[in-house]
């Protein structure tokens, strides 16, 4: 008779001494293994993992999943009874339909709360569901204005009751400010004098507002440079050789680009094949210029580029520590935009365990009341929403391209390395 029969023939006595343990350990409150498992509470995470994004949106999913593994190593939430954290993965495939199936699908597995989605016509996409599913939905990475004003209004004006939507990101109006800010200060630091500007966007959801803040933030700034010229391109160029073309006709002293990471391989290359001669290239706010693929492809077609976007706080312990753990999973060094999503689902656990409780209002009460001092990117302060459903405090770094690294150079207080600009001539 082997020990699964002897198992099986547990007597009477012995089980109802057994289940007699449990029961007293239950009504004496014991945590340990005889209490019945903490519940899951499921979140959902909307990200590009295929198509002309996957690259970025791979990362993003990723630093979702340390933050959630994270959490639930110390303990899950523990207001609620410790309970842990599933994360339902969707993939926008890089396409605003399929961003809005996608979001009606995880609501639909039970996700509480979503956040996503990378790209600000794929979050639009996904707005409405979240505001008809009444599932908050706090955004990650996306940076046009109208995706929080928009309902901040409706809801001012009561054609809706409640807003579900808010944003860890900066606005396109927050890149634009400081994007003159930083680039004033850095020609100042420099004893540099640039005068003329060429703008050039992909003319989608993302690309267009944020040329538009940028070039109303330099006309109210009144910085000692103008923007000679905008130049639109579309979000699936090919080929921007007519484009570079005419920003070398413009002959402007910087370019400013406003870039994805497909049309950022496009514009660089091209610039050197038709050597157009810049003190340097320094974007507003843009993907596409730092990333591990976008750096092993254009080595040093990209270097001296400068990126004013966001960026993790690279001197902070927790930083480094979340840095490691992407590092020994991807391969890949952290970048902002896994740190962003990171972050989100760090402020989404920070919510519920304030809120102690899954009822979507309660959570929007709570999400209004944060302040979360725990993020791993460059802010201003704490992750707090305005009466918009924006982070007052989101902020952005200057980033600078040398030696195949993406490295802060602005602000000083978290600068890495020393700026340098204009670049040397070769």
């Amino acid at each position: 008779m082997d020990d699964h029969t002897n198992a099986r023939q547990l007597n009477r006595r012995t089980f109802l001494k057994a289940t007699g343990a449990v029961a007293g350990a239950a009504a004496l409150g014991f945590p340990a293994l005889l209490r019945a498992q903490a519940k899951t509470i499921k979140i959902g995470a909307i990200h590009p993992v295929t198509g002309p994004l996957a690259e970025v949106g791979q990362l993003m999913r990723l630093g979702a999943q340390i933050a959630v593994d994270e959490i639930n190593a110390a303990g899950g939430i523990k207001s609620m009874g410790g309970a842990k954290l599933e994360l339902l993965a969707g993939d926008t495939e890089t396409k605003a339909e399929v961003a809005r199936t996608v979001a009606e699908r995880v609501i639909n597995d039970g996700a509480v709360m979503i956040t996503g989605t990378f790209h600000s016509g794929h979050t639009m996409a996904v707005v409405p569901v979240a505001q008809q599913r009444q599932v908050p939905f706090i955004v990650d990475i996306s940076a046009a204005d109208v995706i929080t004003a928009s309902v901040a209004q409706s809801v001012k004006e009561g054609k809706q009751k409640t807003q579900y939507v808010y944003r860890v990101f900066p606005t396109t109006a927050t890149f634009g400010r400081l994007a003159v800010k930083y680039m004033t200060e850095i020609f100042k630091e420099t004893k540099t004098s640039p005068k003329r500007v060429v703008v050039m966007f992909t003319n989608d959801a993302f690309g267009k507002p944020q040329s538009e803040s940028f070039v109303k933030a330099v006309a109210a700034a009144k910085p000692g440079f103008e923007i000679v010229e905008v130049i639109p391109y579309p979000e699936d160029a090919k080929d921007l050789s007519t484009e570079v073309s005419r920003v070398k006709a413009l002959r402007p002293d910087i370019l400013s680009p406003i870039t994805r990471p497909a049309t950022a391989i496009l514009l660089l290359q091209e610039l050197t094949k038709q050597r157009v001669d810049l003190m340097g290239v320094i974007s507003p706010g843009a993907p596409g210029l730092y990333e591990p693929r976008q750096l092993e492809i254009l080595k040093e077609h990209i270097e001296y580029v400068m990126d004013i976007t966001v960026w993790q706080n690279v001197k902070s312990p927790r930083t480094q520590k979340v840095a490691e753990e992407h590092l020994k999973r991807s391969g890949k060094p952290l970048d902002a935009n896994a740190a962003y999503t990171y972050d989100t689902i760090q402020v989404m656990a920070d919510v519920l365990e304030r809120a102690k409780s899954t009822d979507p209002d309660v959570l929007v009460d709570a999400i209004k009341k944060t302040n979360f001092t725990g993020g791993i990117q460059v802010l201003a302060g704490p992750i707090r929403f305005n009466e918009t459903g924006d982070n007052e405090n989101a902020a952005t770094a200057a980033i600078q391209i040398l030696k195949n690294k993406a490295l802060v150079v602005w602000p000083k207080a978290a600068a890495q390395a020393q700026v340098v600009f204009p670049r040397p001539k070769v």
